[in-house]
C-alpha cells in the first residue's frame, strides 16, 4: 500500500491510516520522516510517499519466486533451476498465505496440559491467553521457547498451556516509571509522551494493548494503554507513565512488582 503525505498530516495521521507504528515508520520509509526546523520534534514531509511493509503472504510470494528462479548445480556440476517443473507439465503457482483464516485445531490436545492454536491473522499470544485461552502470556512464550514475539508468522502452530499450567491470565512483571525528562517526546505510536496519562511502555506487546495493571500488596488497580517501547534496563518488564506510578503507589520506590492483565 503507498500513500503520499499530505500538508496538515501528523504522525499519528499517517500511522493510523498504514496500521503502523512510529518505528516502523521511520525504518521503513526514513525518506518521508525528519525534524521540524521550528521545535526540534519529528515530523513527517508533506509530498513524500510512505510504503506499508509487504504482508506475510506478499513476503512468502517474493522469497519463494526467488527460490525458483535461484541457479543450483547438481552432481554434475552443471547449473540447473531449482525448483524446475517436469517436461510438458506446467509451473506450478506457489502456495501462499493469504490471511484468510485457517482452521483452528485448537481442540485437539498435544500433550497432557497442552493444547495446539495455529496462529491466524490479527492474533498475538496477549490476545490469546487473555480471549481466548486465559492464561499467562509468558506460560506460552516459555513453552515455545518464544524469545522475539514479533516473529510469529500466520500458520504458526503454538503450544497453548492448559489446566493448571497457566490457569491465571495475570503476567507477575517488574515495572518501573518515567517522567519529565521524557515528557512531549514522541513515543513508538508517533505522538508526544504525557506523563501525565494512562500509557506504558514495553518491549513487544502491540501498540494499542489495553492493559490493567494491580499492585499486589496494596490492592489499587488502574488501567492502561500500550503507547511506547521500553524498558531497556535488564530486569525490567514494563515502563508506567509518572501517574500511573503515583496511582500504583510505585513512585516512590521507583520499581516494584506488579500483575498485568490483557483486557
Amino acid at each position: 500500500m503507498h500513500y503520499t503525505i499530505q500538508p496538515g498530516d501528523t504522525i499519528t495521521d499517517v500511522t493510523r491510516r498504514l496500521g503502523m507504528d512510529w518505528d516502523t515508520l521511520q525504518t521503513t520509509n526514513p525518506k518521508a520522516v525528519g525534524r521540524s526546523a521550528r521545535t526540534g520534534r519529528a515530523i513527517v514531509k508533506a509530498g513524500a510517499t510512505v510504503q506499508t511493509p509487504g504482508s506475510f503472504a506478499d513476503l512468502l510470494a517474493r522469497e519463494t519466486a526467488a527460490r525458483v528462479a535461484m541457479p543450483t548445480r547438481n552432481s554434475a556440476g552443471r547449473v540447473t533451476a531449482a525448483f524446475a517443473p517436469p517436461r510438458g507439465a506446467a509451473a506450478a503457482t506457489p502456495a501462499v498465505a493469504t490471511g484468510v483464516s485457517l482452521p483452528d485445531p485448537a481442540a485437539a490436545p498435544a500433550k497432557g496440559g497442552e493444547t495446539i492454536h495455529v496462529l491466524q491473522k490479527g492474533e498475538n499470544v496477549w490476545t490469546l491467553a487473555a480471549k481466548k485461552y486465559h492464561v499467562d502470556p509468558q506460560a506460552i512464550l516459555r513453552l515455545n521457547d518464544i524469545k522475539n514475539p514479533k516473529n510469529l508468522q500466520i500458520g504458526q502452530q503454538l503450544r497453548i498451556p492448559t489446566g493448571d499450567q497457566g490457569s491465571d491470565p495475570a503476567t507477575e512483571v517488574v515495572a518501573s516509571w518515567y517522567g519529565q525528562y521524557h515528557h512531549g517526546r514522541i513515543m513508538a505510536n508517533g505522538e508526544p509522551y504525557n506523563m501525565h496519562g494512562h500509557t506504558i511502555a514495553h518491549r513487544d506487546m502491540p501498540l494499542g494493548t489495553r492493559d490493567e495493571l494491580e499492585n499486589p500488596e496494596t490492592g489499587e488497580k488502574a488501567r492502561a494503554t500500550v503507547t511506547d517501547r521500553g524498558p531497556y534496563v535488564e530486569g525490567r518488564d514494563v515502563d508506567l507513565s509518572y501517574r500511573l506510578a503515583r496511582k500504583l503507589s510505585l513512585s516512590r520506590q521507583g520499581v516494584a512488582n506488579l500483575k498485568m492483565r490483557v483486557l
